[in-house]
């Protein structure tokens, strides 16, 4: 049998191995991912001019309209070449959340609606949304903690 040492091995996978421009895609996931943020400001600043929400109320209808936008984009075939192209770009922000989701009821809706798309369609959205409930819920504990002792007002 063939016996390789450890380092002519790691020599033959570095002859071998891609360099990945990662400052080129740390940029391009910065610049898609803030321009991801920057229409969901203006969607925000619609709401706030348009239907007179306040700043403190107009966060829902606006990640509601993005997770809607992306679904769209999703559908249409449009949003995976966005990510294609930025990489964590459009992981990371919410829209991240609503391709997960579209996804997977895309992916699955040829066994039905209910075994297919209803089983199936917040199979990689569903671990985002239990650990946000959850981290919210302990979140709310310590606030609490912390406005009955009178550490926060």
């Amino acid at each position: 049998m063939l016996q390789i040492k450890k380092d002519d091995y790691q020599n033959l996978v570095s002859a071998h191995d891609q360099k990945r421009p990662i400052l080129k895609n740390c940029l391009k996931a910065f610049f898609v991912g803030g321009f991801i943020c920057v229409i969901g400001q203006g969607i925000s600043f619609f709401y706030m001019y348009v239907f007179d929400f306040t700043e403190e109320t107009v966060g829902d209808p606006t990640v509601a309209t993005l997770i809607f936008i992306t679904m769209l984009l999703t559908g249409f075939g449009v949003y995976d070449k966005i990510a294609q192209f930025s990489g964590a770009g459009t992981a990371v922000p919410v829209t991240g959340f609503g391709n997960a989701v579209i996804s997977a009821a895309m992916e699955h809706r040829t066994e039905g609606f209910v075994q297919g798309v209803g089983a199936n369609m917040f199979k990689l959205a569903g671990s985002v949304i239990l650990f946000g409930v959850f981290s919210a819920f302990i979140v709310a504990l310590i606030k609490t903690a912390l406005m009955e002792f009178g550490v926060i007002g």
